[in-house]
């Protein structure tokens, strides 16, 4: 899908038909057709507007010429049906930005809230004309969106925790898991997105303001507290796993302890019925009472053993 958006000069938000001077290209999951007609207009490589494309595409900044491709890496949420349930999924997907002949393109594989705000005319001070000030804003949504996404997951982590002292079931366990594979991606995503933030602060061929240098710094600090809250959140999501891997193990030992101990009580009437089965004379066959009395004795010997492994804590 392609949409086109321009600022007028008398600030108002506009959607356009057709491709112009000082306007915002976004392009939503395009197909072939649509990338060769704006590649065809903007003089911009199709290879470059496909990059995005690639979920497994790596963020990256490159200066041609021409045209200048930034690609970053977005937060996203997908949501999944798990038995009947919806399970939501966080992860991350490519978000490029083009600039070429007067023209911002940017090109995702879904439509993204990141975009969505600016689209609905929600960002301040956006106009599409201040190419770098309206690329320095999409980063630092980024950035905040990914501090929102972890707040969220914290949150999340301390939910599913509450419920695994109750009781450690799986589908709880399950969603501990997608949590911390979630701030994995996060993390390696905002130390590659840092990654271009610092190449761009630093490269001279992006026509920057001096009011965009301060967005610029903002946007950097934005993404290291992001970095530095998914670490923290990491680290103690996976102190949490660990401490409920050990409490499972633990219980699992202390009921096997448990049952091996009531076998071996139970064992020993077993073996002394089992003497007194045999075909042969055995001590006080013929007395009146002397099924009870083995079996007293039988009872007596097993309770003497129970108290000595309850002193032992093995009961």
């Amino acid at each position: 899908m392609v949409e086109i958006f321009k600022t007028s000069d008398t600030g108002e938000f506009l959607h356009l038909d057709r491709i112009e001077k000082d306007c915002w290209v976004s392009l939503t999951a395009p197909n072939p057709k649509e990338l060769e007609e704006v590649a065809e207009i903007t003089g911009v490589e199709i290879e470059a507007l496909r990059a995005a494309l690639d979920e497994e595409e790596r963020a990256r900044i490159e200066l041609e010429d021409n045209y200048h491709l930034i690609l970053v890496d977005s937060p996203e949420i997908e949501t999944e049906l798990v038995d009947d349930q919806e399970r939501k999924r966080y992860i991350t997907m490519p978000l490029a930005i083009i600039t070429a002949k007067d023209i911002v393109i940017t090109v995702t594989l879904r439509e993204t809230p990141i975009l969505h705000f600016f689209k609905t005319g929600k960002i301040k001070d956006f106009f599409t004309y201040k190419k770098t000030r309206f690329i320095l804003q999409v980063f630092y949504r980024v950035a905040t969106v990914y501090l929102q996404y972890l707040r969220v997951i914290n949150r999340e982590s301390e939910r599913l925790e509450d419920k695994l002292k109750e009781s450690q079931r799986n589908l709880e366990i399950m969603e501990m898991h997608e949590l911390e594979k979630a701030l994995v991606y996060f993390t390696t995503a905002i130390r590659s997105n840092e990654t271009v933030y610092e190449k761009l602060l630093k490269t001279e061929k992006v026509k920057r303001y001096p009011e965009d240098e301060d967005l610029l710094e903002d946007v950097i600090i934005e993404n290291r507290q992001a970095l530095e809250m998914a670490n923290i959140y990491s680290g103690i999501l996976n102190s949490t796993m660990d401490t409920f891997s050990s409490v499972i193990s633990n219980n699992l030992n202390s009921v096997m302890k448990a049952l091996a101990t009531v076998t071996i009580v139970m064992s020993i009437p077993t073996m002394i019925a089992s003497f007194y089965g045999m075909n042969v004379p055995l001590p006080g066959q013929n007395q009146p009472y002397g099924f009870l009395v083995v079996l007293g004795i039988a009872g007596l010997i097993a309770c003497i053993v129970a108290l000595i492994f309850r002193k032992k804590d093995l009961f």
